[in-house]
């Protein structure tokens, strides 16, 4: 009785994932119909938001749209405290593909938030602008720790690792760390760090010098940001759809072009194309809202400890993301 009863429950958990996948590739379902470039002259208006964990929404986007010939000019609108450090090299190079292999302007612009991996993703541009308030730079790399040995202690847990070599573990919650291996990681850190500071000298234009004396973590206004030279221009979205525009030499006979956006479903969840949205967790929220699926530890202990970006070189602005 309890193997059949074992069985229907299968039987069922099938039906929902078969009709699950069926609904995901339908586009119209879930607002993801085919929408094509139609105008001659067209601006593709691209988004980066949120912490940048991988980059992959934004790159399918940007490689999906970005060999048509009807585009004729590359928007970003970035609000975006940074993120990991391959995540974000990876899309300063794709933008800068775009620039020197198709010959298409690429423009960006915050209002917002523009700091540190985001930044970083920016200077591939051929011109930044950015809103006179918005926060601009933190030129810098960061990696954050947990050690928690206490809290073992106090729970009365013990844990060790078996390891092929003594930097293994290096950077484990659950010990203090050794003077080595903090040089270890200190070097990593001035090798990504001198990355960061030559890519932006090199975009930018600017003296070494100078890159140095402001590449200490700080953040600037958008005003200071363009006085200094890491910025174009004072302005807004419409500022910058008009100098994607001119950089093409559009005139005023062009259109704009909104990726559509999907809709978030319960199908959805832990697509990691998403993870780098911060939006989505409202949107998940909104989805699974009166739903129970017991209490999330893991997810708990993610939020507590912020373990998510812990352990890995990141170029973010530091502060709470999640």
């Amino acid at each position: 009785m309890q193997g059949s009863f074992f069985k229907k429950l299968v039987i069922i958990f099938l039906v929902f994932v078969g009709i699950g996948a069926l609904l995901k590739m339908s586009g119209d379902f879930f607002g993801e119909s085919e929408k094509k470039v139609t105008a001659k002259n067209t601006i593709l208006h691209l988004d980066m938001n949120g912490v940048i964990l991988n980059g992959k929404k934004f790159l399918k986007n940007l490689k999906k749209y970005k060999d048509e010939d009807k585009v004729k000019a590359i928007l970003i609108t970035i609000n975006s405290p940074g993120g990991a450090v391959g995540p974000s090299q990876e899309i300063y190079t794709e933008i800068k593909r775009v620039r020197e292999e198709l010959k298409k302007p690429v423009i960006c612009v915050s209002t917002g938030v523009m700091a540190s991996g985001a930044y970083y993703s920016a200077v591939a541009c051929d011109k930044i602008v950015v809103a006179p308030g918005s926060l601009v730079g933190s030129i810098g790399v960061i990696m954050e720790f947990a050690n928690i040995e206490k809290l073992y202690d106090w729970a009365k847990i013990s844990r060790y690792s078996i390891t092929s070599g003594k930097f293994k573990d290096s950077g484990a919650e659950y010990r203090a760390m050794r003077e080595d291996e903090r040089a270890l990681f200190q070097n990593m850190i001035d090798e990504v760090y001198a990355q960061f500071k030559g890519t932006v000298a090199k975009e930018r234009n600017l003296k070494e010098e100078l890159v140095s004396e402001y590449a200490d973590g700080r953040v600037f206004t958008g005003a200071t940001a363009v006085k200094l030279g890491f910025a174009d221009k004072e302005g807004f979205y419409e500022d910058a759809v008009k100098l994607a525009a001119e950089t093409a030499k559009l005139g005023d006979n062009y259109d704009v072009f909104e990726v559509p956006k999907k809709r978030v479903s319960i199908f959805d969840l832990g697509d990691s194309d998403r993870e780098d949205d911060v939006n989505s967790l409202a949107e998940y929220a909104d989805v699974l809202k009166g739903k129970s699926f017991g209490p999330d530890m893991e997810g708990a202990m993610k939020f507590v400890l912020r373990s998510k970006f812990l352990n890995q070189p990141m170029m973010i602005l530091p502060g709470t993301w999640e």
